[in-house]
């Protein structure tokens, strides 16, 4: 395993952690603020759960934009130049 691959599966287990733990707030948060529990202050969680749910999917979508374009790059980058074209011997050419 070489360090790109390594870097590529560590990032990606990181986000799928991220969005895993993002559904999870957004439903606890849903829960919270639908619930039928006449305390605002249950409800008033739940809407803040919401809202830094959403934030996190915003910023998890933009940093792994981020994290794609950072490694097209470098992908593009680091591969090796085909070798230059060889030129014609020219003392084997006959002339007429």
């Amino acid at each position: 395993m070489d360090l790109t691959s390594f870097i590529q599966d560590l990032t990606l287990k990181v986000m799928m952690i991220a969005w895993v733990l993002f559904l999870l707030t957004w439903a606890v948060g849903w829960a919270l603020r639908g619930s039928p529990i006449p305390i605002s202050k249950v409800k008033r969680a739940g809407q803040g759960l919401i809202e830094d749910a959403v934030w996190a999917a915003f910023w998890l979508a933009m940093g792994s934009s981020i994290f794609s374009l950072i490694y097209f790059v470098v992908s593009s980058v680091g591969t090796p130049l085909p070798p230059p074209p060889i030129p014609p011997n020219m003392s084997t050419t006959t002339t007429p």
